[in-house]
């Protein structure tokens, strides 16, 4: 399994799109602590996988992220990872078709 933040320039075949949201809670104690953001990017992209592998893709291009801090008015602040890209599998044989119109 593979993932790109680009296209894939070889015969495949389209499988869906995907999109995971990943968030945690900033404690009051430690309010800007951004660095969790790294873990974020790590579950969302084996989110990703695990959706891929349910398709039966053999790769995910595409791929882009956006995060976003989001403050509660009474609650603590939340950092939030949303993570999306196209599965795509790879042509077995000479018989399988292509859905992308290449």
């Amino acid at each position: 399994m593979f993932m790109s933040t680009g296209s894939f320039n070889q015969t495949h075949i389209i499988k869906g799109v995907i999109a995971v949201t990943v968030s945690t809670m900033l404690s009051s104690e430690k309010p800007d602590e951004f660095s969790k953001f790294d873990g974020l990017f790590d579950q969302a992209k084996q989110k990703m996988f695990e959706q891929a592998k349910k398709k039966q893709g053999d790769g995910i291009v595409d791929v882009s992220f956006n995060t976003e801090v989001v403050r509660m008015s009474v609650a603590p602040k939340f950092l939030v990872v949303h993570g999306y890209g196209t599965v795509i599998s790879l042509p077995k044989n000479q018989g399988e078709k292509n859905t992308d119109g290449e």
